[in-house]
């Protein structure tokens, strides 16, 4: 993704921020299948995730529910705006390659909402991409940043509304790459470590007022919403802290893999679940929290190992290849 002038350090700098953030995203993609496993195995059930959680499943509302969306979320903000940096310096109009980047996007969102699970988030992604996060490229870097937030406040206020949360997160991630602070991602741990504490501080509260709420209050998706993002806070900034220490091999090795190959993982995920439920053939009461972490544990076991062999040879996962071929509209 560097420009052609990028001189030996910084490609190597460039390099690292990419792994960062393709382990943070592997992390995600984790977190994001946890909170799937039920939803997609009865799909009738798509918004049971909203419902006061069981004494069983009380630690999943806890800390998995809402809390590795915004991650992803915003990761697709940062993406977004690498990948403009880096079409700009090889195309006269980029953000004609970033459209087509999107309506591909949509068409696969679509595809898997429509024939697999109707939980879908890419579409939502397209969508919210091609009207606001594309649109956003003309405009400076403090109007994007200042939107951020405010349309993270006006989701809250309504509830945890999704198109309006996912949009602020895109904006944020854009904001924060075009001002460099993506790029200097693994230059501190002081930063990270301080930001973490702090949103630990304030999820607290959150977490106490999201499981005072029950799921008919108008309160419980607000609640639900901030002790999400919250959290998610907490464990980036806990990723970021870590991939400085000694652990940092570890965490690239198990997340990295998983990351480069998002988007293939996360469509390909969908389809194990459903076969495990075809296969398990349980009632809706019958998958515990037990059943779905050690469903989840298999299905990212396959995907780490299958992700490990195919990036020995390829630079690319095989619908992330489909999609590049498709936006670019010639093989990579």
């Amino acid at each position: 993704m560097e420009a052609p002038t990028t001189t030996p350090t910084e490609h190597a700098t460039r390099r690292e921020r990419i792994t960062a953030l393709d382990v943070v995203r592997g992390f995600a993609l984790c977190g994001i299948l946890l909170a799937n496993v039920k939803p997609i195995s009865h799909a009738g059930d798509l918004w049971r995730a909203a419902e006061p959680a069981t004494p069983d499943d009380a630690w999943m509302g806890l800390l998995v529910e809402q809390r590795f969306f915004p991650i992803f979320s915003l990761l697709f903000g940062v993406g977004f705006s690498l990948l403009l940096e880096s079409v700009a310096a090889r195309v006269a109009r980029p953000r004609t390659i970033l459209l087509r980047r999107l309506l591909v996007l949509l068409a696969a969102g679509l595809a898997h909402f429509l024939l697999l699970w109707p939980g879908d988030i890419l579409s939502t992604y397209a969508v919210v991409g091609l009207l606001i996060l594309l649109p956003s490229t003309w405009l400076p870097r403090r109007v994007v940043a200042g939107l951020a937030p405010v349309l993270v406040a006006v989701s809250l206020f309504l509830g945890g509304e999704r198109f309006t949360l996912v949009a602020g997160l895109f904006l944020l991630g854009s904001a924060l790459t075009r001002y460099g602070v993506t790029a200097r991602i693994e230059r501190s741990t002081r930063v990270p470590a301080l930001l973490g504490l702090a949103f630990a501080v304030a999820a607290a509260p959150a977490l106490w007022w999201s499981a005072g709420q029950e799921g008919g209050d108008p309160g419980f998706g607000r609640a639900l919403a901030l002790s999400g993002l919250l959290l998610a806070g907490v464990y980036v900034c806990a990723l970021l802290v870590l991939l400085r220490t000694p652990l940092r091999p570890a965490l690239r090795a198990v997340f990295a893999p998983l990351g480069r190959m998002a988007l293939t993982n996360y469509l390909t995920a969908t389809v194990l679940v459903l076969l495990a439920a075809r296969l398990c053939g349980c009632s809706p009461e019958a998958w515990s929290s037990a059943r779905v972490v050690a469903t989840s544990a298999v299905i990212l076991a396959v995907q780490w190992l299958w992700s490990v062999l195919w990036l020995r040879t390829h630079r690319y996962g095989p619908l992330e290849w489909l999609w590049r071929w498709a936006t670019w509209g010639r093989r990579p």
